[in-house]
């Protein structure tokens, strides 16, 4: 469910904003949406690829401090225990 959310606007930005918004087949409304949507998506994507890397970074630190099983109440992973109770 959509919300409503006002905003002010320096009349030279609105201006800005609403000729870019009838370029693109816009409403002021519909550009700005899409704008904060893509802003929002990049940093979501920026954080996960962040965590990622510090996750791939630190794994091994990671399992040496808390050993594999790093989430309590899940069945642990045989087969990497059994691969590795093999070597």
């Amino acid at each position: 469910m959509a919300k409503q959310t006002n905003i002010r606007l320096d009349d030279g930005i609105r201006a800005a904003a609403e000729e870019r918004a009838k370029r693109r087949g816009l409403s002021l409304q519909g550009y700005l949406a899409d704008l904060i949507e893509q802003d929002v998506n990049e940093s979501r994507a920026a954080f996960m690829a962040g965590a990622q890397a510090f996750i791939a970074s630190y794994a091994t630190a990671f399992e040496e401090e808390f050993g594999e099983d790093r989430y309590p109440g899940l069945p642990a992973d045989t087969t990497r225990s059994a691969s590795r109770d093999a070597a």
